[in-house]
């Protein structure tokens, strides 16, 4: 796959920042869920957890994009 700019309403938008966007909007609600069971509590950082996710999820969607 190429990585080109999409059409967004008119503005060319980098591929990338639409996958960033939509990685956090899946961290978003993982962060939600893991507070509701109280899994956060029981890591020993919970922002770097959370930016860990955040990074996994991105490069998820990228290599599976590459593909």
């Amino acid at each position: 796959m190429r990585f080109a700019e999409v059409n967004l309403f008119g503005v060319y938008v980098a591929w990338i920042s639409l996958a960033m966007v939509c990685a956090w909007l899946v961290t978003i609600a993982l962060r939600r869920i893991a507070s509701r069971f109280r899994f956060l509590s029981q890591v020993w950082h919970p922002a770097l957890f959370v930016f860990s996710v955040y990074l996994i999820e991105l490069s998820s969607k990228v290599l599976l994009a590459a593909r």
